[in-house]
């Protein structure tokens, strides 16, 4: 049980070519050499351990356990290399912890202290650093680059909802495109709006509506189908155009995508894809704070008043909700996820009361028209 080794004190750089002796009386191996204090050491063979991160399987490298250490590994600096196979065998053999991975006390609190500070970082930036920064850049971005931003999402949306090409859902019957323009520009005539707004019908059977970045807003074929006048689709439109003018469209996708989406957006580059999908997804559910819902209600009200139109529509609009969850219990998260419309709706009836003279948004021919805005089209329809 002799053989020699390569051994490194690990202070001094020194190597020395030691002789090797395994005593299994006393359980120890033995190094000698003229150079160690005393002429020799001990290493017990309990103590040894091998070291893992080393790529040559014809070689042993070994170090003993320490009492204490400055990190987590319970090794000493020293090492021993050994090249002949039968000493490696035999301590493969006799030392029992060889192949040990030793932890030093406490590593298991301080592991799960990081973990707790990672998560608690995460946590910050999700719900604190992130929502400051949307907040603060959806009034910083320009609106030139927020536009681009938004017709991306809105392209995504479309692949989500089927769409196989670009505008493949967009709704384009000449007639129908000209009487929701003509409801587009009665809404707005009256207002100063810092967008130019950007408004599709898609051919799906979807009830929903949904506004993007940049004053891009978007009807499902659904909604219009459901709606039981023009001056409902012309509410829940207004609604819409109040999340584009308080950017509220800008801010969940801020915060959709994360600071993948931030940067996209402050250097307007939207390769990225992976951003844009996030963002597309979350806007088909989108769901505001019960404060932006409530902003979104005050200046629909206050634009169907603007227009001469009647506000009772959206109170309608509201009652047609509870109806709508009862036919489709899957009705789109956009839907269902609406607080209160009961006291929404009661509000609507309430701010009606005070209007004076109004007429519906658009005549009967015209809204014929807009229903069957995609009755011309060539694409395949959801229904």
């Amino acid at each position: 049980m002799q053989a020699t080794g390569r051994f490194f004190d690990g202070e001094s750089g020194q190597r020395l070519d030691v002789d090797l002796a395994v005593d299994t009386a006393a359980d120890t191996l033995k190094l000698t050499h003229p150079d160690l204090p005393m002429g020799s050491q001990y290493w017990p063979l309990e103590a040894i351990r091998a070291l893992a991160d080393h790529a040559r399987t014809d070689q042993l490298v070994l170090t003993l356990r320490a009492d204490a250490s400055l990190d987590s590994a319970l090794i000493r600096t020293a090492r021993l290399t050994l090249d002949d196979p039968d000493m490696i065998s035999i301590l493969t053999r006799l030392c029992p912890d060889l192949r040990r991975r030793d932890v030093a006390r406490g590593t298991g609190r301080k592991v799960a202290i990081y973990a707790g500070s990672a998560v608690a970082a995460v946590v910050l930036m999700v719900f604190v650093i992130l929502p400051a920064m949307a907040n603060t850049l959806a009034t910083l971005i320009p609106i030139e680059r927020e536009v681009a931003y938004g017709k991306t999402v809105v392209r995504q949306m479309e692949r989500f909802l089927g769409g196989k090409v670009a505008g493949g859902l967009a709704c384009t019957d000449p007639a129908g495109r000209a009487a929701l323009d003509k409801m587009t520009d009665r809404l707005t005539e009256a207002g100063d709006l810092q967008y130019d707004l950007n408004i599709a019908v898609f051919d799906h059977k979807m009830v929903n509506a949904f506004a993007a970045p940049g004053g891009q807003i978007v009807i499902m074929r659904g909604l219009i189908d459901r709606a039981d006048s023009p001056d409902q689709v012309a509410a829940v439109l207004a609604h819409e155009i109040g999340h584009v003018e308080a950017r509220d469209t800008t801010r969940n996708a801020l915060r959709a995508a994360g600071s993948a989406g931030l940067l996209a957006l402050v250097l307007g580059d939207f390769a990225g894809g992976s951003a844009v999908v996030v963002v597309a997804e979350y806007t088909l559910n989108a769901s505001y704070t019960r404060e932006a819902e409530a902003a979104a209600d005050i200046f629909a009200l206050n634009m169907l008043e603007a227009s001469g139109t009647d506000a009772e529509a959206l109170a309608t609009f509201f009652d047609s909700l509870e109806g709508i969850q009862r036919t489709m219990p899957d009705l789109p998260v956009y839907l269902s996820s609406h607080p209160e419309t009961t006291d929404r709706a009661d509000a609507a009836r309430a701010f009606a009361e005070t209007q004076g003279r109004t007429s519906p948004i658009l005549n009967d021919a015209d809204w014929a028209a807009l229903r069957n805005i995609c009755k011309d089209d060539d694409t395949e329809s959801d229904s």
